[in-house]
């Protein structure tokens, strides 16, 4: 009869599921470079979603940095305590058709509502009751759309941070429940992110060469 020694165990590779092979594979069909935080963050790192268009056309996907987000109120000790960073990455793509109808260009304002919208998605407001959700989300995603379609607002102040090492300009602004920020880089992409606990003027963005740490 074999036998497999604890040491054989420890060496075998890890076997992931099929869920995650099919995440990875969504990831590995985006014709442009995906962005996460650089190697200053040495915390955990996970792969979150990808949004393609009807044609199968990879247009964005988000990677995640720290702690699972959770739906959170913004009140409270245990909120506090979460601390994570989610980086959206948008290809930037002309107008162009994808068989269902006409899709528009993306922009900075793009990665501005997308990060939004994932702030939102992860968030509870204090004291209101769950049958309430819905309505108070479908509100605020609508005011996250016309907040990104303004980035020269008064709501948004401009922030410089590393990409790739270069000093980049991002638009940024504070929310109850975390914060937003959106720029573009030279390698044909817009960024977003969005966070709560680590603060965004400390952080670093860079092209992802490898997604093996993000399985």
């Amino acid at each position: 009869m074999e036998t497999t020694s604890p040491e054989a165990d420890r060496t075998a590779p890890e076997r992931r599921s099929p869920q995650a092979e099919r995440t990875l594979d969504d990831y590995g069909r985006a014709s442009f470079p995906w962005y996460g935080l650089d190697e200053a963050f040495t915390g955990p790192r996970r792969l979150m979603q990808v949004g393609a268009a009807a044609d199968g056309i990879v247009q964005h996907g988000s990677l995640g940095h720290g702690d699972t987000p959770s739906i959170r109120s913004a009140a409270g000790d245990e909120e506090s305590k979460e601390r994570f960073a989610v980086v959206v990455t948008v290809a930037a793509s002309p107008v162009r058709r994808d068989g269902t109808g006409v899709l528009d260009a993306t922009s900075v304002s793009s990665a501005a509502w997308l990060a939004g919208s994932g702030l939102l998605a992860h968030t509870w407001p204090p004291q209101m009751d769950h049958a309430l959700r819905d309505d108070w989300l479908d509100q605020q995603t609508e005011t996250a759309f016309e907040l990104a379609d303004d980035l020269d607002g008064p709501v948004w102040s401009l922030l410089s941070l590393p990409v790739d090492g270069e000093p980049t300009p991002f638009h940024y602004r504070e929310t109850d429940f975390g914060w937003i920020l959106a720029g573009s880089t030279t390698g044909g992409v817009h960024l977003g992110a969005y966070g709560r606990g680590m603060s965004a003027y400390g952080l670093g963005f860079a092209v992802v060469r490898d997604l093996e740490p993000y399985v």
